[in-house]
């Protein structure tokens, strides 16, 4: 008898390096780079937010992506929705005129800009990262995004960190989430 396939988030997970005391001591990184060595891996990745995305009550007109990893699949999705992408950069990145957002860090703040005119009012946007950690990044992308006129119509990242209470402000303050994976704890 065959063996089961198993599912697309068990398979996702199989495929996360987790690195420990890095980049600090105690601290358990996520790390999605063997996700996107192994081919097959990446594929079934991309393949799993597209077929989300091209139901036509999700479908967007744009797909943002947040810096720097949030690019890598943000732009793959896009390509196969046939959609546009725009990335959201950190502050002094971008070459024309921008918005900007800072938000707050567990040790200070950072700042990310969007171009000015990156989106058109009224637009449906999916906003994508890598992870979701306290989701600060993805917050001040949806503020930026809305600044301009459209609408997030969800946020999407591989991972969830669960413990840091990302996706629970997130989903407090009004935006849906779709994840692939969560973690909790070391």
């Amino acid at each position: 008898m065959p063996a089961q396939p198993l599912p697309v988030s068990d398979y996702i997970r199989q495929h996360i390096r987790t690195v420990p005391d890095w980049p600090a001591p105690g601290v358990q990184f996520r790390d999605i780079t063997p996700l996107l060595q192994d081919p097959r891996v990446f594929h079934a990745l991309v393949e799993t937010f597209v077929q989300r995305y091209r139901q036509s009550a999700l479908r967007p007109d744009v797909v943002a992506g947040l810096d720097a990893r949030g690019f890598i699949l943000g732009a793959v999705v896009a390509y196969e929705l046939g959609v546009g992408f725009v990335p959201i950069r950190k502050q002094g990145k971008l070459p024309y005129k921008t918005v900007a957002e800072t938000y707050a860090l567990e040790y200070g703040s950072a700042t990310v800009e969007l171009h000015v005119d990156a989106v058109a009012p009224g637009q449906r946007v999916l906003l994508m990262d890598d992870l979701i950690a306290t989701g600060g990044t993805m917050m001040a992308g949806r503020t930026l995004l809305e600044k301009l006129g459209a609408s997030v119509t969800e946020g999407a990242a591989i991972v969830e960190l669960a413990d840091l209470g990302g996706a629970k402000r997130l989903r407090a303050g009004g935006l849906a989430l779709f994840t692939l994976v969560s973690f909790d704890g070391p």
